[in-house]
């Protein structure tokens, strides 16, 4: 059974990375690597000393079957909750060029995809804009009501191609909303362009302008948000997708204190409407919000779910 695990250490299992959460669990529970081995290897499990030492100083990253099983016997070697080192390593990232991060379409992340296809169509543009993400905060309002009142991005952004002049926004509000009434505000280092929306789908994708052209390799601090229409029902959840690597995503939600949830979790899935692949309960502070932090992200859908009974 897992014991209960140090501010240190739950800090680093909540933020990562993988091998900076890995390192403290080790130094916790104060065995040298040959002995974590051992242990290991009593559990059928087979990995190299340097394999360990590797993934510790984040040199490699476990990736295959046999050592993401690894990971997992880890856990109960360190008597770590399940899942808490084995979240912090996300999706598996297939390899791809320096220069230009794995891409995922949009279709592949929102539902209905023909709303996204017939948007991305309309504004006459190229699929992929040519900008990853190096570091991503994300704040949301829930309000008295029980609904999202606001989201506020800020972004700081990498061209991987040359001439990138714009960033595309995409924002789907709660089912039964009237996206018409959504409204975009360009904050930081941007102003709105074309904006297109299905309401049947909820969806709104709005392009924002650059004060500039990127070159390749160009970074771009880029702030926006959205003010979120009323829905027929009280929100649940908040989800975000990513098409593309992301360096490091961090997402807040906070409540209302007339409006407070029972119960929060954050959740992984790889596409709209699947079993989540993994989960972890958050508990809200005492400004009545929860958080989480994300690094090394692979094309996945992450947000954040709540129960208000």
């Amino acid at each position: 059974m897992p014991q209960t695990v140090q501010p240190e250490l739950a800090a680093a299992l909540r933020t990562g990375p993988f091998h900076l959460a890995l390192r403290a669990a080790i130094a916790a529970r104060g065995l040298a690597l040959h002995r974590v081995r051992q242990h290991l290897a009593q559990r059928g499990v087979q990995v190299g000393l340097t394999s360990l030492s590797y993934w510790q100083q984040g040199r490699r990253r476990p990736e295959r079957p046999e050592s993401l099983r690894a990971v997992r016997a880890l856990e109960e070697v360190l008597e770590l909750p399940e899942h808490s080192l084995t979240r912090l390593l996300g999706p598996r990232q297939a390899p791809a060029a320096a220069d230009s991060p794995p891409v995922r379409p949009y279709r592949d992340l929102i539902a209905p995809a023909t709303a996204v296809d017939g948007l991305l169509a309309d504004l006459a543009g190229p699929r992929d804009t040519g900008l990853h993400t190096i570091t991503h905060i994300e704040r949301i309002r829930v309000g008295a009501d029980r609904q999202l009142l606001s989201r506020d991005s800020q972004h700081a952004l990498r061209a991987h191609r040359d001439g990138i002049d714009r960033y595309h926004a995409i924002y789907q509000g709660d089912p039964g909303s009237d996206i018409a009434l959504a409204r975009l505000r360009a904050e930081e280092n941007c102003r709105p362009g074309r904006i297109r929306r299905d309401p049947a789908a909820s969806l709104l994708i709005a392009e924002l302008l650059l004060d500039r052209r990127l070159r390749t390799g160009e970074t771009h601090l880029l702030g926006y948000g959205f003010d979120d229409p009323p829905s027929p029902e009280p929100s649940c959840e908040y989800v975000r997708g990513f098409n593309s690597g992301a360096g490091q995503y961090v997402l807040q939600v906070t409540f209302h204190p007339e409006a407070l949830p029972v119960r929060c979790h954050r959740f992984t899935a790889r596409a709209p409407g699947a079993a989540p692949h993994e989960t972890e309960e958050l508990t809200l502070d005492g400004h009545h919000c929860v958080h989480l932090v994300a690094s090394a992200l692979g094309p996945c859908l992450l947000g954040v779910r709540w129960d208000w009974e």
